[in-house]
């Protein structure tokens, strides 16, 4: 089957993640795994008109969900794969996911990264690949030039590494689906989960999870309007793309959907929204200043989501059970006045 742009998602991928496979990962994920809490407020709830619950994975090991997909997925390799060692490619959450993953499993690992990744996850990448066994390093490029998967794919290659893609794998999937089985325990039934996407790996899990456990909460996930290939995708039925989106959600500059993550998300998903920079950066000051939590841009996509929601429809939410996930809080704090510029213009 070809996959590029004008692609339909093949359906024959669309249950390749199970809650069976979710609560497997559980399992792989307890007590190194962090379960993140859920937090409420009053403010939130305001804003949305609705009981609002937030589930913090930017208090997450390495500040984002991304931990749970990565760990899950080298935790099955084989003996021989750990001894050859791992290869990702990622704009940063990944790449710190996958650096810790690699040093705890003591599995050697190679990070593709863009040079515009935030600095804030560039060095901490590096940090956690320190305690990863040799050879181990971290690979910068242009993004303006390179196809991230194709020099990834040119690397691993050569060294006879196993590649684990930033979303759109069964196991990265499953592990991120953790996230939203965690919330759902705490939480109960809920009408409504407001999810990020970029790639889809979060949307996708969350859904398959959410489904399962509370087969009435519509799920919603939400993209920056200037890099809305996941939503015109939905919306279309076929594969469409976008190229480095100027975002300040850097880990939602994704090109597209994967071929699991389409498929996924095409069944298991309810709708697709976007958010503009302001709402994004105004969303992620209202989370800093009333949880008082560190989220980055991206982190904010849920959450900016569920209040655009409110303001254009409120009747679709109002008095009802809504959970928003943050996915992440590594953002550099000397970017911080700028992004509340943003958000105040």
């Amino acid at each position: 089957m070809t996959y590029a742009e004008g692609a339909r998602p093949d359906t024959s991928l669309a249950d390749a993640v199970t809650l069976a496979d979710i609560r497997a990962a559980a399992k792989r994920l307890d007590g190194v795994a962090k379960r993140t809490p859920v937090l409420t407020s009053r403010a939130i709830d305001h804003a949305v008109g609705a009981t609002c619950f937030v589930k913090c994975e930017n208090l997450q090991r390495v500040g984002a969900f991304k931990f749970r997909g990565a760990f899950n997925a080298l935790a099955q390799l084989t003996p021989e794969a750990r001894a050859k060692g791992v290869l990702t490619y990622s704009s940063g959450n990944h790449a710190q996911a996958v650096a810790l993953a690699a040093a705890l499993l003591r599995i050697p690992a190679v990070i593709v990264m863009p040079a515009n990744a935030p600095d804030v996850k560039l060095r901490a990448t590096r940090a956690y690949l320190a305690d990863a066994p040799g050879p181990s390093d971290v690979v910068v490029y242009d993004p303006a030039t390179t196809v991230r998967e194709e020099l990834g794919g040119a690397i691993a290659k050569d060294r006879g590494l196993t590649v684990i893609p930033p979303y759109d794998h069964p196991h990265v999937i499953a592990g991120q689906g953790t996230t939203a089985l965690e919330l759902l325990e705490e939480s109960g039934p809920l009408d409504h989960l407001f999810v990020c996407c970029g790639g889809g790996g979060l949307l996708s899990g969350c859904a398959v999870a959410a489904k399962g456990l509370s087969p009435r909460t519509r799920v919603i996930g939400v993209e920056p309007e200037l890099a809305d290939d996941a939503t015109r995708s939905f919306r279309a039925g076929t594969l469409q793309t976008v190229r480095n989106p100027p975002t300040i959600a850097d880990g939602a500059r994704t090109p597209y959907l994967g071929r699991y993550t389409f498929a996924i998300v095409a069944k298991y998903a309810d709708e697709m929204c976007t958010v503009s920079e302001r709402e994004l950066a105004a969303a992620m000051a209202l989370l800093m200043e009333r949880l008082r939590v560190v989220v980055e841009p991206t982190g904010a996509l849920a959450a900016a989501g569920a209040i655009r929601t409110a303001r254009e429809r409120p009747e679709q939410l109002a008095g009802s059970r809504i959970g928003i996930i943050i996915s992440g809080g590594n953002v550099d704090l000397a970017d911080i006045p700028a992004l509340l510029a943003i958000a105040a213009n």
